[in-house]
């Protein structure tokens, strides 16, 4: 610690450092096992940072830690000149910035198994000294309790309190297994859709397409009930009924002629996106830079899936 602090100074760069490996770590006790200081220790000293702060930061219960909306906020400044501190020793130094340590990243579960885990042996071998672990899940995962560095998401909106990169443009498509069409006939229009069996996850009805005539709007009960996008496509390419897929997700399947386009002239609402994100700090860390110029690399135009 730089002599020249104040004691007052020195206690409150010192409970910077806590208040996030705290947030980093999702507890008191597991933060105090990191930096090699008791639980009680911990304890006292968040309380003492919340008094001087004037402001409850974290929210205690017997299973987990939350952040207060105070909390939230304090934790971005936190981070924020912890990033400026590193990189202004850093540039002192001479020494770059070297990609090292844990990394968490999370993505969709399709989207993960078929165009991000295939590609993570190249990753690890560039940046041998991260630390990477890789959760699928088609939840929005809160990036601070589920102490998450990075996720991919592939959404319409990234929440503004997240900073986010765009990867790529989601292009849905209609499709359904040529048994299945050739059971139940092919829609002439989109008007026709509601009368077929429609596949969607929860959440995902109605659909929003976009054809010659504009925007539509296009809702129905789902045949089956699930809540995995990927039982979606294996349901459509069983042939149980008319999916709104994800390009990333079928081309392999309507390059093998398990699936074909229905309606080609309508599309998902092209304003779906597949985004990294992050907290927004001004500085990434070096490890989530590296991550995100990486995946940026994977998905340059065209896309792998692109047809």
């Amino acid at each position: 610690m730089d002599d020249s602090l104040s004691p007052e100074e020195r206690i409150a760069a010192g409970d910077y450092d806590l208040f996030a490996a705290v947030v980093a770590h999702g507890s008191l006790a597991a933060a105090g096992r990191a930096l090699g200081i008791s639980a009680p220790m911990v304890s006292k000293r968040m309380a003492r940072l919340e008094r001087r702060l004037g402001t409850r930061l974290i929210h205690r219960t017997t299973r987990r830690m939350a952040l207060t909306e105070a909390g939230r906020r304090f934790h971005q400044d936190v981070l924020t000149i912890l990033a400026a501190v590193a990189a202004a020793e850093r540039t002192a130094s001479g020494q770059p910035g070297r990609p090292r340590g844990p990394l968490r990243l999370s993505a969709p579960t399709s989207f993960g198994r078929l165009h991000v885990a295939p590609h993570l042996g190249r990753f690890v071998e560039s940046y041998p000294d991260i630390e990477l672990t890789l959760d699928l899940s088609d939840a929005f995962s809160d990036l601070i309790a589920d102490r998450i560095d990075l996720a991919v998401r592939i959404t319409a909106q990234v929440p503004p309190q997240l900073a986010a990169r765009r990867l790529g443009t989601s292009r849905r498509i209609l499709c359904a297994s040529p048994a299945y069409l050739a059971r139940h006939g092919v829609p002439a229009d989109v008007a026709a859709l509601p009368r077929h069996r429609l596949l969607a996850a929860t959440g995902q009805l109605p659909w929003r397409l976009i054809g010659p005539d504009g925007p539509t709007l296009v809702d129905g009960i789902p045949a089956v009930r699930t809540n995995s996008s990927e039982v979606v496509r294996e349901l459509a390419v069983a042939g149980a009924g008319i999916a709104l897929r994800s390009l990333w997700d079928v081309t392999r399947d309507l390059a093998a002629g398990r699936l074909a386009r229905v309606l080609p002239d309508h599309e998902g609402s092209a304003d779906v996106g597949i985004y990294a994100v992050h907290q927004r700090t001004p500085l990434p860390s070096p490890n989530v830079a590296a991550m995100i110029d990486y995946l940026a690399g994977l998905y340059d135009p065209p896309p792998p899936w692109a047809v």
